[in-house]
């Protein structure tokens, strides 16, 4: 037989070693998303359409360290404005517990914490959108209970500067907002959560509390949120959000499933928490109704293209009542949405 030099022996077992410690050393290349929403939308009672791009989103997230994460998204199309959304480093010094430190979406209710390319509906809900949208800067820390029934908390602090405000924003009043979230047995999600905020000179105390249930082809989901005005400078707004989703996989098609939706909401007369007088914005003003009362029946079904919040084409129909006679806003009414959404 051959002999071989123990030096080559040496030489193929170092090789082997650092092939196997570079295939189980972790990656810390950047990952780069991005979220395309193109859509047509048609209004019966103007006889009109239009063509819009909702987001052209791209985000890019990654590690530095296996305990310090990264994340930077914008918007190049954000209803035709750019805007910078996520930019936050994320810390975990040890399993289950997370600090979250730059500008970030609040943890606060279900809908409105849902990224474009994870929504069910071509356009949100009304907590969503007008009652509990909120992105800022601050601080989050977040922990996971595993044993037992799972339970994920989350809590922050927030300037309450909003995204563009802050380079000569001081404050000596901190917003917070907080979350929790019980995986229930069977499928069921119970989530739980709080917020204060101060677009201007009051206060506003927000309640959130909803209930989903998820199996392989169901999700049905209930929301429900309640908003509060500092020194009753305007009325309680109450605000729902209910849907149901049955997925029905295709084999052999040209999509890989469609989905057949239903969606009740509603929201009670709304302020955005600032002053108006005459019209225009006056911190010598008083709060306005700025979302007229009104609830909206949607129905429609989205065709997927490959694996769910991927590629979608949804099809949504939008039929809004205004109880009191409230002037809708020329994008709040019925309406027969197209959407195409691309996830990358």
């Amino acid at each position: 037989m051959t002999k071989i030099h123990p030096f080559v022996l040496l030489l193929v077992s170092f090789t082997s070693l650092s092939a196997s410690a570079q295939e189980k050393a972790p990656s810390y290349l950047p990952e780069i998303h991005g979220t395309i929403r193109s859509k047509y939308e048609y209004q019966p009672d103007l006889d009109a359409g239009r063509f819009e791009v909702r987001n052209a989103r791209f985000s890019l997230s990654g590690k530095v360290t296996p305990y310090v994460a990264y994340k930077a998204e914008i918007d190049l199309c954000d209803e035709g404005s750019i805007k910078m959304l996520d930019a936050y480093t994320r810390l975990t010094p040890w399993k289950n517990f997370q600090m979250t430190l730059g500008q970030m979406r609040v943890p606060f209710t279900i809908d409105a914490h849902r990224s474009p390319h994870q929504q069910y509906f071509a356009n949100r809900s009304f907590i969503a959108k007008q009652v509990g949208n909120v992105r800022d800067v601050g601080v989050t820390l977040g922990y996971k209970w595993t044993n037992g029934l799972p339970i994920t908390l989350e809590g922050g602090l927030f300037n309450g500067s909003g995204l563009t405000n802050q380079k000569d924003y001081w404050t000596k009043g901190i917003n917070f907002s907080t979350k929790m979230q019980i995986n229930l047995p069977a499928g069921f999600n119970l989530i739980l959560s709080m917020q204060k905020i101060k677009p201007e000179a009051v206060s506003e105390y927000l309640y959130d509390a909803g209930i989903n249930y998820h199996s392989r082809r169901w999700h049905i989901e209930a929301e429900y949120l309640s908003k509060h005005y500092q020194h009753k400078a305007f009325q309680t707004v109450n605000a729902f959000d209910g849907f149901i989703c049955y997925d029905l996989p295709l084999r052999h098609a040209f999509f890989s499933k469609v989905s057949f939706l239903g969606r009740f909401d509603y929201m009670d007369n709304h302020s955005d928490g600032k002053a108006y007088l005459d019209g225009k914005a006056n911190p010598d003003g008083s709060l306005i109704v700025n979302d007229h009362r009104r609830n909206r029946i949607t129905g429609g079904v989205t065709l997927s293209l490959g694996k769910p919040f991927i590629s979608d084409i949804r099809i949504n129909y939008e039929k809004y009542h205004y109880p009191n006679g409230g002037t809708p806003k020329i994008s709040e009414q019925d309406k027969l949405v197209i959407e195409v959404m691309t996830r990358f």
